[in-house]
């Protein structure tokens, strides 16, 4: 192998192991060797080789311990000054507070990861101008970009996180292990097992108060469901006295650009069809909502639910015709 190819193929190396440190808190010199094909004496010098670069990478020895990438006295470099770093992080917290649409979770990731390495100076700098910046109401609610950041921490690292809930059936303080932070686009909610009611639950983050982790970690558990389903259900399904199902002469793809996930689930019917699935608790709502789509549909279940729709449908004919004739 030339010395240009072994440089190369060093530098690739030294990259790779940059992201197996941001990945998750601690490794250990056998595990970073397997991932990437070498022996613990080549981590060694690969980690030197970061240091030298100023990425601060602490190793502790004996049981529990091992490589982890933290916050050192400066800003590693990752090509930023202290002035973009501050710009870029409070364009993150803006974007994970919803005011740029679709960037929420990516935003809550990344913003994660560079909060883990930056320095205490600039982080205030971030707090002052995010505290003293106002957005007009978009009808997102508003989350404590503090909470974001410790929930998504809490997600990658496995650790358990306390946090005190209003939640509509009373409140209380909740102990859990979170999973996954999930954004409807109005919206944010924690997927994660609940500790004292042994079951998977889901929180809404505007509603939290409090949230700390204290480092106690977990083993993450082997039923874990799909998060972005569970949250759907879970807020469009679950807590209403009433589920309809209903299908929509649309493609599904047409029909999600119009219905937030955050009121139903949609699945294909075919190419040019979709069933659309939906909580409620009073029929005469959904029977008004669903009358507002620019689609023709058939309510599948529940029955009561086209008795409602055929009553408003008269009253309405009627309307028009009194109108017509007056």
């Amino acid at each position: 192998m030339s010395t240009s190819s072994d440089g190369t193929g060093t530098t690739a190396r030294v990259l790779r192991l940059l992201d197996l440190l941001q990945s998750r808190p601690v490794w250990s010199g056998t595990e970073l060797a397997e991932r990437l094909g070498v022996t613990t004496r080549s981590v060694r010098r690969d980690v030197d080789r970061l240091r030298d670069l100023g990425y601060p990478v602490n190793a502790a020895h004996g049981a529990g311990g091992g490589y982890q990438l933290g916050a050192g006295r400066r800003l590693p470099p990752l090509l930023l000054d202290d002035d973009e770093a501050v710009a870029i992080a409070v364009c993150l917290r803006l974007a994970a507070g919803g005011t740029v649409e679709g960037l929420g979770e990516a935003a809550v990731r990344t913003l994660a990861k560079l909060d883990q390495v930056l320095p205490a100076r600039l982080r205030s700098q971030v707090e002052a101008i995010h505290e003293a910046t106002v957005t007009l109401d978009s009808g997102v609610a508003p989350v404590d970009a503090g909470t974001l950041l410790v929930l998504a921490r809490a997600c990658r690292e496995s650790e358990r996180v306390t946090f005190a809930y209003a939640g509509p059936r009373g409140s209380g303080e909740r102990r859990v292990e979170p999973y996954r932070l999930v954004a409807t686009g109005r919206r944010w909610y924690l997927l994660a097992y609940d500790l004292d009611r042994e079951d998977w639950r889901t929180f809404r983050l505007d509603r939290m108060a409090g949230a700390e982790s204290r480092g106690w970690r977990f083993r993450p558990r082997e039923d874990a469901p799909d998060a972005a389903e569970h949250v759907r259900r879970s807020i469009s399904r679950d807590p209403y006295d009433h589920v309809c199902r209903v299908r929509i002469e649309a493609p599904k793809a047409l029909v999600e650009k119009q219905i937030p996930a955050s009121v139903g689930a949609v699945t294909a019917d075919g190419r040019s069809r979709c069933i659309f699935e939906a909580g409620g608790n009073h029929l005469g709502w959904m029977a008004m909502h669903l009358g507002m789509l620019p689609w023709e549909l058939t309510v599948l279940d529940p029955p009561e639910l086209r008795d409602v729709m055929r009553e408003q449908a008269a009253r309405m004919v009627r309307a028009a015709g009194g109108g017509v004739e007056a």
